[in-house]
């Protein structure tokens, strides 16, 4: 089953900063969901609990 996500242009232009060569939104989004779902949480440089 197909979902439509709307989300707004700044980020849609976020998003796509971050797109490597010929990579669609739709693949960078799996990528995040299933590195979330491996490490149960987003990490970032720098940042610490």
């Amino acid at each position: 089953m197909t979902y439509t996500l709307e989300i707004s242009d700044e980020l849609r232009e976020r998003l796509e900063s971050h797109l490597e060569e010929d990579e669609s939104l739709e693949e960078f989004i799996e990528e995040l969901v299933s590195m979330y779902e491996t490490e149960g949480t987003f990490l970032q440089e720098g940042y610490s609990e």
